[in-house]
């Protein structure tokens, strides 16, 4: 009588009617090799593909991709071992999983999720790369894989303030676009990732020379909360980066951290909108040579909002977004003149002394005496100041959510955008007339003249009072 022995799983092959895997486990045999069989004639003849598995770890499972043919994932009493080339070779994808009994494997979609005997779910976001990794990959200098599909989704995870952190709890699935990409080795200048829509027009770039946001000393919430900033990484190797599908942040503005927080993950409300679904393409460029791929984005499948009430949203507030990139910088050059015409107030005298004031009171009457985080009341006179935060207030009611904007708001950005005009006008006339007329005098008296700086100052990141539900 021959001895028993357990076939844990066969699965049939995706691309192949004859081809089959199985997965024989002999742990109660006293046999603890791995064993993995693999058929190419509908099971007249077995081969045994092991290689690279080690000789104490039992198969209890084996499943092959649908999308790449030989892309093989096998369940080991201690981890995950993949194979590129049908079970040849076999190597390990444990990452930062502990060494515990794995039950099964399953691929779905793009991810694969993994059972353990622990009745614990862990799962490996984005198999994309390794669909793609063949030798060509990894011979190149640097190479920017597919991304998978994007689904535009309101990534909230928490109704309220973040679990303690000694609360056992599993991770969120990355919550953006993910992008990754192969660096040979470290190359001489920074790294650049571009995100551009259709029309080519860039939605968003990113460098490796690009500064982390530094840790503001006056958080007002707790620091486990937040996120550690990220840069992109210009390091040799396999690279991982989330695009948030948001537009670049508004400068200068106030970074506003949700109370629905998760712990070591939360990162400030963005400031630019959501794009819209449709058709991206990301370029990665190292050393001078750029390399692309399509970025496909969907949109949440629970949102029944239609295409064109979307396209509406999006419309109006591009149309706030752009203006307050104008706006931002003004807010800020007019703060930089305003601290340092006090300080020239010390040292004029005379006409000077009288050009000096008259100019601020010119650019207080421009600017606003500081921009208030809140919009205010609605009566009052029109400032840079003012209308960035009453920019800013109606941009988040637009983006607010998956719905077509009310008869009210696009009402309010026509009026917005009657009122700014003349602004706008105005400012330009102070920096192109008044300034110069101001310096001349400055520069008779032997003081130092007044020149225009756009300082964007860092964001001071605060806790926001509403629940985002």
């Amino acid at each position: 009588m021959k001895p028993f022995q357990k076939v844990s799983v066969i699965d049939a092959g995706h691309f192949d009617a004859q081809t089959a895997y199985a997965a024989i486990n002999t742990l109660r045999l006293d046999d603890l090799r791995p064993h993995i069989l693999r058929t190419r004639d509908s099971g007249k003849s077995w081969t045994e593909i092991v290689n690279g598995i080690p000789a104490n770890e039992n198969v209890n499972a084996v499943r092959e991709d649908p999308v790449r043919r030989g892309l093989l994932f096998a369940a080991t009493e201690r981890a995950v071992y993949v194979s590129l080339d049908d079970g040849e070779h076999w190597q390990s994808l444990r990452l930062n999983m502990p060494a515990t009994s794995v039950r099964d494997v399953i691929i779905k979609g793009d991810d694969l999720a993994v059972g353990t005997h622990g009745r614990g779910f862990w799962i490996l976001d984005d198999i994309t790369p390794l669909r793609q990794l063949d030798d060509k990959v990894v011979s190149a200098d640097a190479f920017l894989f597919k991304p998978q599909t994007a689904v535009r989704v309101r990534w909230n995870m928490n109704t309220d303030t973040p679990l303690p952190p000694d609360f056992p709890a599993g991770q969120n699935p990355p919550d953006g676009a993910v992008i990754n990409y192969y660096l040979k080795s470290a190359p001489g200048s920074p790294v650049t990732l571009e995100i551009k829509d259709s029309a080519g027009k860039t939605v968003r770039k990113y460098s490796s020379a690009d500064k982390p946001d530094p840790v503001d000393p006056m958080l007002n919430i707790p620091a486990y909360w937040v996120r550690p900033s990220q840069t992109l990484s210009a390091d040799a190797g396999m690279h991982r980066w989330l695009w948030d599908m948001h537009y670049s942040n508004v400068p200068g503005v106030e970074a506003e951290y949700p109370i629905a927080a998760v712990a070591h993950n939360t990162t400030p409300a963005p400031s630019g909108p959501w794009v819209m679904p449709g058709n991206y393409t990301v370029v990665l460029t190292v050393n001078g040579k750029s390399y692309s791929q399509p970025l496909a984005i969907k949109m949440d499948p629970r949102v029944k909002t239609p295409p064109a009430a979307l396209a509406q949203q999006s419309t109006q507030s591009q149309k706030l977004y752009n203006q307050l990139l104008t706006l931002a910088p003004a807010v800020d050059q007019a703060g930089d003149l305003r601290k340092r015409l006090n300080e020239l107030e010390k040292q004029a005298q005379g006409d000077v002394l009288a050009s000096v004031k008259a100019f601020e009171q010119k650019l207080g009457e421009v600017a606003g005496g500081g921009a208030p985080r809140r919009p205010g009341a609605g009566n009052q006179p029109p400032t840079l100041g003012l209308m960035r935060a009453r920019y800013l207030a109606l941009l988040g009611v637009l983006q607010e959510a998956d719905v077509a904007p009310t008869t009210q708001a696009s009402a309010a950005v026509t009026e917005l955008d009657q009122q700014v005009a003349p602004l706008l006008q105005s400012w330009q006339q102070l920096k192109s007339h008044d300034l110069p007329a101001l310096n001349q005098q400055l520069k008779s008296a032997n003081l130092p003249e007044l020149k225009l700086e756009a300082e964007i100052k860092p964001a001071r990141a605060v806790v926001s009072s509403k629940d985002e539900d």
